[in-house]
């Protein structure tokens, strides 16, 4: 391994993250504590100092990891304290989410509950035995030597308290790969069914918050995956309460001050139970999962303020995520100068100074801005506290003021920017930009008007600025982290990492290509989809059906991590059960479908009983139920296949394949032996490659889908 530049500070220490790739290790560089980055060499010197480990988890964007970095990691005499009697390793937990995962669950086992910055005191080889998150600066000190002192005097109980651990860890992750049983063999699954998801929509249903929407009380997470089970749902069945729970909770979400009425986009989560006040970190995942639902929403219902939100929300991932390289960034972070929010936040007297007073009057009774404030030291967040969508002249009033007051935002300090590349999340902005861009073209004047622009030319123009973004970002991952034929996790500037990809990386990564075929007609991203699930199956899985979330081959941990429920990113059980899905549908192998009908079987029992840790699972399970339903299109040309196409993406339900082109198209499976009918582009509809009667008719092709 090369070597790394060392950081000398003034009080002595050798800082070694001066060339990490994170932005997360880069803020620690400066620190006056002696940091290694993950690695054998760190384990090394402890093993050759006699000394515990202390690993600290967190991630660019938190607020609490800042706080205990300028309490604790910037103050002398801790890093003193740390320097003499541990060695510390700094580590990214987006870039390493294998290492969070093993030492989440050991913080969870001993603590009960978990969170960032995590805080684990360990052997010299990396058996934990003290877990905790966030610690002030005088408690911190004092723990770190109670640590020491145990390690000095009690060496024999922590090194046993450290093994129990450890297997306790890796009995839950044999359980959890089988889907309970930790030998494997049989699994106590069970077959997906129609019961089965009917069940899950009761579930949700006790945990509803009839008056704010939303699952469970404050603080209060954005229900992305959940929601996108709920909408395939009603579209499969007609349930109108699963409609009334997705539709309530995505308004709620957007008129709330958990949503960025200037810029678009979605904090992490509110830190109330009324969505009013926002954890300010804004997450590349959180966003791409909603701009899904959104988009979906608008699909099925024609809803303005869902289109709104799905345009602006695009429109954030594009402006304030884009990296120079074409990719998506991973976050903005929470804080501005050390302070939370204060990019984001408005008083009155600002509304005043930038808009005048009638037009700030006007605005402050719209966006819920008080003398009295809804967040700190009397300043407001924004929300949308009456309806702008249904009624048009208050809607163009606003659209004027909201440039207005976003000119004026924009010169503020603005929040920091984690600019690495993810694979796992790029993947899920692909497939958000690519059916977002579907929808769009594909409802016209409809998308303009989401937009608040003129319709003529907005229409279109919006859609292929999601296209031209989907294929960019997808173009980086194939080019930059496909690394002889395995992915990597993380790039910077256009430099891949060296963390190799888990399971969720090429999960969603093959979803993502798979939506670009689907968008472009370019079987190469087809083929590209599966050779990453080839690998998938031959390194992730588990011998009886499940996954590991790590390979065969990656770095051994302490335990083989293997949780296949969703929590605020997909599963990378989740991800590979939907890109299966999906690839089974545009090539007609069955042996893809049958891995994933295998791992969703794992899930099953939380599906029905804890729908909220299983939500993308049950939304690919809709899906299955359904099909899931295949469309080829065949025609001479592009307008001759319009019209078809429309009508099939509003149509065809969730989870659906569409696929146009000419007929017998080398390399695609679903146009091969699909003639047009008497010379007339033609559209067929099928099930497992079985097809209903071909349809040139468009009206007919409605009916068909929604039969």
């Amino acid at each position: 391994m090369a070597s790394r530049p060392l950081v000398v500070c003034e009080s002595g220490c050798v800082n070694r993250l001066g060339d990490a790739t994170s932005p997360y290790l880069l803020q620690h560089a400066d620190n006056p504590v002696d940091w290694w980055q993950w690695g054998p060499e760190a384990f090394a010197e402890a093993q050759r100092r006699d000394v515990p480990v202390l690993i600290s988890v967190g991630y660019a964007a938190c607020h609490w990891c800042h706080v205990m970095a300028h309490e604790s990691f910037e103050n002398d005499d801790i890093a003193d304290a740390l320097n003499a009697k541990f060695v510390a390793i700094k580590v990214d937990r987006e870039e390493r989410p294998d290492v969070d995962a093993v030492y989440m669950a050991a913080t969870q086992a001993m603590t009960g509950q978990g969170g960032w910055p995590m805080t684990v005191f360990a052997t010299p080889d990396a058996q934990p035995f003290f877990c905790g998150t966030y610690y002030p600066r005088d408690a911190f000190g004092r723990l770190i030597e109670a640590v020491s002192s145990a390690w000095t005097d009690q060496r024999d109980a922590v090194v046993s308290q450290g093994a129990a651990i450890v297997e306790a860890i890796e009995r839950s992750s044999r359980r959890q790969s089988s889907g309970g049983s930790e030998s494997g063999g049989s699994r106590p699954g069970g077959e997906l069914t129609p019961a089965v998801l009917d069940a899950a929509v009761k579930s949700l249903d006790a945990d509803f918050d009839e008056g704010y929407g939303g699952f469970g009380g404050a603080p209060k997470f954005p229900p992305h995956m959940t929601l996108l089970f709920l909408l395939r749902h009603f579209e499969r069945t007609g349930s109108e309460r699963a409609l009334e729970m997705a539709q309530a909770t995505a308004e709620a979400m957007a008129r709330g001050g958990i949503y960025d009425q200037l810029a678009g986009g979605f904090a992490r989560y509110a830190v109330d139970g009324t969505w009013t006040v926002p954890h300010f970190e804004k997450m590349l995942y959180d966003n791409a999962l909603l701009l899904r639902v959104y988009t979906e929403l608008w699909r099925l219902t024609g809803d303005e303020l869902a289109g709104r939100v799905a345009a602006q929300t695009a429109d954030f991932l594009i402006d304030g995520l884009r990296t120079p390289e074409g990719g998506f960034a991973s976050a903005l972070d929470a804080d501005t100068a050390g302070v939370e929010g204060a990019t984001y936040a408005w008083t009155p007297a600002q509304l005043d100074e930038a808009l005048g007073d009638a037009d700030s009057t006007w605005a402050a009774d719209l966006l819920g801005v008080t003398a009295a404030g809804t967040f700190e030291h009397g300043t407001s967040v924004l929300r949308m506290v009456r309806d702008i969508d249904g009624a048009p002249e208050i809607g163009e009033r606003w659209a004027g003021l909201r440039e207005d007051l976003r000119t004026v935002r924009d010169a503020r300090e603005q929040p920091a920017r984690d600019d690495k590349v993810v694979a796992e999340w790029n993947g899920l902005a692909i497939t958000a930009l690519a059916r977002f861009a579907s929808v769009g073209s594909s409802r016209g004047g409809a998308a303009a008007r989401a937009r608040r622009e003129p319709v003529v030319g907005a229409a279109d123009g919006a859609a292929a600025r999601a296209r031209d973004a989907a294929v960019t970002a997808g173009e980086l991952l194939r080019e930059v982290h496909l690394v002889s034929g395995r992915l990597r996790r993380v790039s910077r500037d256009g430099v891949v990492g060296e963390p190799s990809g888990v399971l969720a990386d090429y999960g969603c990564v093959a979803t993502g290509f798979a939506a670009l075929h689907q968008l472009t007609g370019d079987v190469a991203w087809l083929e590209a989809a599966g050779a990453l699930l080839d690998v998938a199956l031959a390194q992730f899985g588990d011998g009886s059906g499940g996954f590991f979330d790590t390979a065969a081959d990656a770095e051994a941990l302490i335990a083989r991590p293997a949780d296949p429920t969703d929590g605020a990113t997909p599963s990378g059980s989740s991800a590979v059960i939907e890109a299966l899905t999906t690839y089974t549908a545009l090539t007609g192998e069955t042996r893809y479908r049958e891995a994933a009908e295998a791992a969703l079987a794992v899930v099953v029992p939380v599906i029905a009983g804890h729908a909220r840790f299983a939500g993308l699972a049950a939304a690919v399970g809709e899906a299955m139920i359904a099909g899931p339903v295949e469309v080829a299109i065949v025609g001479e040309s592009p307008a001759d296949r319009a019209d078809l196409v429309r009508v099939a993406i509003h149509h065809a339900p969730a989870g659906a394949v569409i696929v146009e082109g000419v007929p017998d198209q080398p390399g695609h499976p679903l146009l091969e032996q699909r003639p047009m009918i008497e010379g007339r582009p033609t559209a067929y509809v099928c099930r497992g490659f079985v097809c209903e009667r071909p349809i040139t008719d468009p009206a007919d092709l409605a009916t068909q889908l929604r039969s």
